[in-house]
Parts: C-alpha cells; sequence; structure tokens
C-alpha cells in the first residue's frame, strides 16, 4: 500500500515559486498583471470577491484539541471540528499550492511589543498579500530579519472543500488550530476573513495574559487623554474615532494592558459605501496609491470609483495603513482610556442621543451590544430590527463572552473610567417618522464627553432604561437630550420604549441566565 507524502507548509514554500515581503509597488503591479485588480484614477487597486463579499460565519471553525478543549465558548460562533478532519484539509491544502506561486508576508499584530504576535500570511493571490501587508503591522528591515512566525494564517482561495471528506458545512472554510499554530481559509476570496481570524486568535491569547482584547477604534488627545469607541457596523465607529482634532491609535481592534491601549492592527479597514470628501474626509484621502478597494464599481473608461454605488455589495471596503490618516500615532500605543463610548445606531428612536452608563450599566450593554437594521439595507428588511452583538464583536470571541465582561468591568473600576452610551440613529420617532440624529449633534455630545463638560452637568434617570441623561450639552438644542421630548406622539414612544426594553431583557435572558447581577442593571418595564 502506498504512502501518502506528509506535506509541510515550509516544504510546500521550498518547493515553489515565493515572493516573499515584496514591496506595495511590486504587489500593485503583480496583481495588476495576473488579473486580479483594477487600478483606479486615484492609484487604489481594486479587487472583485466573487460571491462573497462578506464574512462567511457558518463556515468557521476552531479545531478541538485538548489544549483549548475547556476554553472554548463552543457553539455556532466556534464550531469544533476533529484534528484528524483538520489535517486531512491541510495535507490537501498543502498539496493544492504546491502547484502555485505563492506570496509571503511576514509581521506582527500587536503594536506594544509586549504583547505582540509574529505572524506569517501566505497567499495564492498577490492583492490578499498586499491586503495582509496593509493591514497588519509592517516589520522594520531589523526586525524582519529576526522575524519567526508563532502564528501563521494560509489563504488558498480557489480551494474548495468537500464536507465529506474534509468535514466542513461548505466548499468554504476558515479554521483555526491553535496547538497547529495555523489558519487554514479557503473557497472565499473576501480578504477580510485573515484579519478577522488574527483578531479572533488574539482574543484567545491575550486574555491569558490578562490584556482584555476588544473590537472597538481608539484615539488619543493633545493631553494624552484616550477614548475608546465600541460600535456595530453603521453606528459612526469609524467617522467619529477619525476626529481631526484627536490622533488615530487604531480605528477596529485593540488591547488593553497594564501599560495602557495598544492597536493590535497597522491599517485600516473603513466601510467606503457613499464616502464623500464632504462627509469622511480623512478616509477619502487615505484612498490613494497602496489602498486596496474591496467590490467598489469602477468605471471600466475613466478609472473613477462610484463610491455611491452598491452594485456588488453594501460592504465595499478600503484597507490602508494607518499612517494615511494625519497625525495617526505610529506605534498605535496610547495610555489607559478616561472615556469608553458606546455607539448605537436605534432605528426605533427611543434611547437618549446620550448617556452616562455605571460600571454595572457598562457591563450589561457591553455584553447586550445592540444596534438596529435599519429598513432596506438588507434583502428582507422592511422594519427596524433589533442586532445584539456580544461585545460588539460576538463572531471573534472565542472565550466565553462573560470573561471579556468582566476584565472591561475590572478596568472601568481601577482606573475611574467614564463609559457614556451614544445614540447615532434615529429622534422623534421610528425609521419613516422621526430623523437621523445630526452629526454634528453627535459630534457635539462626544467632544463634551471627551473634555469633561459633561461631568458638570445635571442628569435625570430615564425611567425605562435607568440610565443618566444630561439635561443640557453645549451645542446641542435641549430638546433633543430627552427622547420622548421630542416625539410628538409621547403614548407611541412609551410603547416604543417598552418594546425596545423587553427585546434588551428577552435577548439577556437568552444569552446570560446566570449572570443575574448585571442583568439587574438593564432595562426596567413598568
Amino acid at each position: 500500500m502506498e504512502t501518502k507524502t506528509v506535506h509541510k507548509l515550509a516544504d510546500v514554500l521550498a518547493n515553489t515559486k515565493v515572493y516573499a515581503n515584496l514591496p506595495v509597488a511590486r504587489l500593485v503591479e503583480m496583481a495588476v498583471q495576473r488579473g486580479e485588480g483594477m487600478m483606479t484614477d486615484r492609484g487604489a487597486l481594486n479587487a472583485l470577491t466573487g460571491k462573497f463579499t462578506g464574512r462567511s460565519p457558518k463556515d468557521k471553525f476552531v479545531v478541538d484539541e485538548a489544549s483549548v478543549h475547556d476554553k472554548v465558548n463552543w457553539g455556532p460562533v466556534n464550531q469544533p471540528i476533529t484534528p484528524e478532519k483538520f489535517q486531512v484539509l491541510y495535507q490537501d491544502v498543502m498539496e493544492y499550492l504546491q502547484t502555485k506561486e505563492l506570496f509571503v508576508f511576514d509581521g506582527f499584530a500587536g503594536a506594544d511589543e509586549t504583547y505582540r504576535l509574529p505572524i506569517r500570511v501566505v497567499n495564492e493571490y498577490a492583492w490578499h498579500n498586499l491586503f495582509a501587508r496593509q493591514l497588519f503591522i509592517r516589520p522594520s528591515a531589523e526586525e524582519l530579519a529576526a522575524h519567526k512566525a508563532e502564528f501563521t494564517v494560509v489563504y488558498a482561495p480557489t480551494f474548495k472543500a468537500n464536507p465529506e471528506v474534509h468535514g466542513t458545512n461548505s466548499e468554504t472554510f476558515i479554521i483555526t488550530s491553535f496547538e497547529q499554530k495555523t489558519v487554514l481559509i479557503g473557497g472565499t476570496e473576501y480578504a477580510g476573513e485573515m484579519k478577522k481570524s488574527i483578531f479572533s486568535v488574539m482574543n484567545l491569547l491575550l486574555p491569558e495574559q490578562n490584556v482584555l482584547s476588544m473590537h472597538c477604534s481608539a484615539n488619543v488627545g493633545k493631553d494624552g487623554d484616550v477614548a475608546l469607541f465600541f460600535g456595530l457596523s453603521g453606528t459612526g465607529k469609524t467617522t467619529l474615532s477619525a476626529d481631526p482634532d484627536r490622533f488615530l491609535i487604531g480605528d477596529d481592534e485593540h488591547g488593553w494592558s497594564d501599560n495602557g491601549v495598544f492597536n493590535i492592527e497597522g491599517g485600516c479597514y473603513a466601510k467606503c459605501i457613499r464616502l464623500s470628501e464632504e462627509g469622511e474626509p480623512q478616509i477619502w484621502k487615505a484612498i490613494q496609491f497602496g489602498t486596496v478597494l474591496e467590490n467598489v464599481e469602477v468605471d471600466p473608461e475613466t478609472r473613477e470609483a462610484n463610491y455611491d454605488s452598491d452594485k456588488y455589495t453594501e460592504n465595499t471596503r478600503a484597507a490602508y495603513p494607518v499612517e494615511a490618516i494625519p497625525g495617526a500615532v505610529i506605534p498605535g500605543v496610547g495610555g489607559h482610556p478616561n472615556v469608553i463610548i458606546f455607539l448605537t445606531a436605534d432605528s426605533f428612536g427611543v434611547l437618549p442621543p446620550i448617556s452616562k452608563l455605571t460600571r454595572e450599566q457598562a457591563m450589561y450593554h457591553f455584553l447586550s451590544g445592540y444596534t438596529s437594521k435599519m429598513a432596506g439595507t438588507e434583502r428582507g428588511v422592511t422594519t427596524p430590527q433589533t442586532e445584539f452583538s456580544t461585545c460588539f464583536g460576538s463572531p471573534f470571541l472565542p472565550l466565553h463572552p462573560v470573561v471579556y465582561a468582566e476584565m472591561l468591568g475590572k478596568k472601568i473600576d481601577e482606573r475611574d473610567v467614564q463609559v457614556y452610551l451614544v445614540n447615532t440613529g434615529w429622534t422623534g420617532g421610528p425609521v419613516g417618522v422621526g430623523k437621523r440624529m445630526k452629526l454634528s449633534y453627535t459630534r457635539a455630545m462626544v467632544t463634551a464627553a471627551l473634555n469633561g463638560e459633561l461631568a458638570k452637568v445635571d442628569y435625570v434617570a430615564d425611567p425605562t432604561f435607568g440610565v443618566q441623561v444630561p439635561t443640557s450639552c453645549p451645542n446641542v438644542p435641549a430638546e433633543v437630550l430627552l427622547p420622548r421630548n421630542t416625539w410628538a406622539d409621547k403614548d407611541a414612544y412609551d410603547k416604543q420604549a417598552r418594546d425596545l426594553a423587553n427585546r434588551f431583557i428577552e435577548n439577556f435572558q437568552k444569552k446570560f441566565p446566570n449572570a443575574a447581577e448585571i442583568a439587574a442593571a438593564g432595562p426596567k418595564v413598568q
């Protein structure tokens, strides 16, 4: 009986054509030459990702190995796959890649050298390797010479899994083995899978070092005051953290250690649907040579990008190094946060535009991770719908969410951090009746929270949600601050507020039946 050859990644790299750590310009050239993307009139590279224009959460697995079996919060987010099935898939991917030219990027996740993870990314596509180079932390020449990867991402987009043989749910797979220190990705061309896979890895490794890993953006003021911004897609996280009067630490993934806050990445991954120079000037200017655009409609003649188009998807993206944002903090490290902002876009129009949270309320809203989907943004969504994403990043949490919430509560206590809940959604009524909160008002409220002005005003308790609502705020009309006052029909407001409160309560009871102490800080229905 013939013994099947065992292939290792090192053997594959030794026996095929490898382009290692190419500069940006060379990767752009090769991506265009290989027909992987199109240059825009401003020098960005636009790539189309085919049928997958977002992540594939149902195809994401963690290998059920002895070292992590009792740590991982197994379920729909962390689906188990056996080591044996993973090994068969790994071998088949290695054999497949032996016939390909490969691109390698060596870099880091984690700007704080104490906690950073040396990583290697191996790609079948040049544009994917460019994406990795722009999104992760790029090493200096000295760091590259001494680089030894502790985790490897192998991305074979054109390899399709066989569910019967490989134990996957489809031909697509995103599988992490903590013992093999490997992430295998295939059957999808969506580049964001690389970024979020490493974030998921850090979400297990960092808490073991007493570091809270967070799905948030972070910036710092001229006086060194650090702010964190948590929020799901569409809540304004990237827009509000890219403040021209403050300096960006990072826009999406951070760790909070005993030293302070640090960016896990070296780049930004901004949504660019309906992007305009007037609305988001920093992101607009960051889209230049070396930026990777995903699924943006580009005129084949003029090469002008149409950011208003959703021809391919609403989830159009731009990936660029954080240095492209003026005044970005390099390396991406800062002190301990003074203020934390939780962002929500409440399309029911009942949450206050800004409110102050106790430590327990902060833990409650962190675990709830609420926003709402607006009618028309997704096929089949015709009325506002609630979305609860635990810790504002449930798809990326290998540990039980309460682990992260308790770490957050402890750090809030230790550092006396003020936490605010900011509603960037509707006022005066739900979608179709009210109107979206003015961005200028939201910016004014966030500014007042960051510079301490909201510490000097009077507050009243919201009768349903229990949060403390300011009665005044510089540059914001007082009537806007109390949402019930903005509704013409007060009874309709009360009914809608009760309805949303019940949704919070039902979600929390379902997900966290054993967290009664935290649940007590949630909404109350009279």
